[in-house]
């Protein structure tokens, strides 16, 4: 409510400038309504705290932040590195390493929204941690899952590389650590070093026959099958733990494309074969081989 320019102007001039856009960003506010905070954090904010705050309070955030940034040097570190599988050593690497470096790393709470279907596509989304869905909606309101992103891998290259708005809605599967790359500096990048624009179409390409996949799925798989696919594919993006993924029925619903009954039924009906083990949201794959040939 400052004269002029408010806070959501500060943050958002600061974010695009380089030299300031990975300082951490806390709002002291009166302003208490839950949109207010929304809005804040959807903008790139670090914390939000309301007036009237301590002073022990205000360090403890302070302190929190700072020492969430160290941690996240970890994160960049192992990210980057993988990145050499991605491109291989040349300058277009490096340019890139840097980009993500200098960029401001944000923390999206479980079922936070990144964008949504319509936003202007405004950058590049690098997962550090954590998993993403995408999802679209059907003229009937149901969700359709259409995708869902694991740390180190990108949102928003499609409307990137199409300079269209973003088709899908992503959201938050779970706590996760997200770094925006602008989309002026990437253009730059892409037009400078070939070599990265490729590689990059190459991820394009790959998602784009992943949701042909998962029409034809859609289309002709049963039901007992549909399930089967989707839960070896978050078994397999969970890294194939022994303890399992978890997922909630309406999660699991939008992404084999069924309604929550017949997830339910379904489930029950795999945990009576001994397919799989259920506990509250958390499943384990029992009969992985079982599941990969189930019968259409």
């Amino acid at each position: 409510m400052m004269p002029e320019l408010d806070g959501y102007g500060v943050l958002y001039m600061l974010n695009k400038n380089p030299d300031t856009a990975a300082v951490p960003f806390i709002f002291l506010t009166a302003k208490a309504e839950r949109v207010d905070l929304r809005k804040g954090m959807e903008m790139g904010a670090d914390d939000y705290l309301t007036k009237p705050f301590d002073d022990m309070e205000l360090l403890n955030a302070i302190e929190t932040r700072l020492k969430k940034k160290e941690q996240q040097k970890d994160f960049y570190s192992k990210s980057l590195d993988r990145l050499n599988t991605l491109i291989g050593k040349n300058e277009g690497l490096n340019e890139l390493k840097k980009i993500i470096q200098e960029r401001r790393s944000r923390v999206f709470k479980k079922n936070q929204v990144i964008y949504y279907d319509g936003d202007k596509g405004t950058g590049l989304y690098l997962v550090i941690s954590g998993k993403i869905k995408t999802i679209r909606l059907a003229e009937d309101g149901r969700e359709l899952m259409t995708g869902i992103v694991g740390s180190e891998e990108y949102l928003g290259v499609n409307a990137l590389l199409s300079n269209e708005a973003y088709t899908d809605t992503a959201t938050a599967l779970e706590d996760s650590v997200v770094v925006q790359i602008p989309k002026d500096q990437l253009e730059q990048l892409l037009n400078l070093y070939p070599e990265v624009a490729r590689e990059f179409i190459k991820l394009l390409a790959n998602d784009i026959r992943d949701k042909e996949d998962q029409l034809m799925q859609l289309a002709y798989h049963s039901v007992r099958k549909r399930m089967a696919e989707a839960m070896i594919r978050l078994h397999r993006q969970g890294g194939a733990s022994p303890e399992g993924f978890k997922i909630t029925r309406e999660d699991l619903a939008a992404m084999a494309g069924m309604a929550t009954e017949t997830v339910s039924r379904t489930l029950s009906d795999f945990k009576d074969e001994g397919l799989i083990e259920k506990k509250g949201s958390l499943i384990t794959l029992l009969a992985l081989e079982k599941l990969e040939k189930m019968k259409n």
